[in-house]
């Protein structure tokens, strides 16, 4: 029966969200040239405003958890699972006051209304995953980016999305590149529950109903640890977090 209502709410759906990455495209072109920064900034917040809203057409809320006073006064590196499109834009709202950039492949950084033009005038970290030079170049920026700011990096060290919200193993390679160049940031773990549910049938038909969550964990001062001991204890704390998960036994 769920499907079925899918099949009626998803057009409603893809033409709210649709409109919201429409409208703030100019939005976002005309607070740029006129405000800056800091215009561009506010534009950016209510379109993922908007396209976390636009969830409620398909009777899905997005529900938050952060019971920590996070930081404004030194660099945040937040680091959470990756289950669907649909991550990206509650963080990018719920921890606003802290300026949210992302790593993003260079992909979406072209040809999407709104989402592109952000990635690339927004502060992001834009990595072209087949050219390692590249990518371990941008990182380093960005890292001394966030770090010279006091900004948020938000990362998915998975690589891809799980598409059944199993956890992937965390790659290492940039949080410790990120450790090494932004060395003043709390690190902040992240969980996310059943956002791979609104991507289970791809773009049509979405389901109905489905409430996932975004769970802030007890933060990390990496200062004193290894970068190995900081990444193996973040990724620890998000699995844990994560619905369903079961480590694996050690082996005898």
């Amino acid at each position: 029966m769920k499907k079925l209502l899918g099949y009626v709410l998803t057009p409603l759906f893809l033409l709210g969200f649709g409109l919201v990455l429409g409208i703030f495209h100019p939005i976002q072109w005309i607070c740029l040239k006129l405000g800056g920064y800091s215009w561009h900034k506010r534009s950016v917040d209510y379109l993922n405003w908007g396209l976390m809203r636009s969830l409620w057409v398909l009777g899905s809320h997005v529900r938050f958890s952060n019971p920590y006073d996070l930081p404004t006064d030194r660099p945040i590196i937040v680091v959470a699972n990756h289950q669907s499109l649909f991550d990206i834009p509650p963080i990018f709202w719920h921890l606003r006051k802290h300026h949210v950039k992302f790593v993003s492949k260079k992909e979406l950084a072209k040809g999407i209304p709104s989402i592109s033009f952000n990635l690339k005038h927004g502060g992001n970290a834009i990595i072209d995953r087949k050219d390692s030079k590249q990518s371990l170049t941008e990182l380093k920026r960005f890292a001394e980016y966030i770090e010279e700011n006091n900004y948020c990096a938000a990362i998915f060290p998975e690589g891809t999305r799980s598409r059944t919200g199993k956890p992937k193993n965390f790659k290492q390679t940039g949080m410790k590149i990120m450790l090494k160049y932004a060395p003043s940031a709390l690190i902040v773990p992240v969980a996310i529950n059943r956002s791979w549910q609104l991507q289970r049938w791809g773009w049509y038909p979405m389901p109905v109903g489905v409430q996932p969550t975004w769970q802030v964990l007890e933060p990390i001062d990496p200062q004193g640890k290894s970068a190995d001991a900081v990444i193996e204890e973040v990724e620890a704390r998000v699995k844990s977090a994560i619905e369903g998960y079961k480590p694996q036994a050690e082996p005898v």
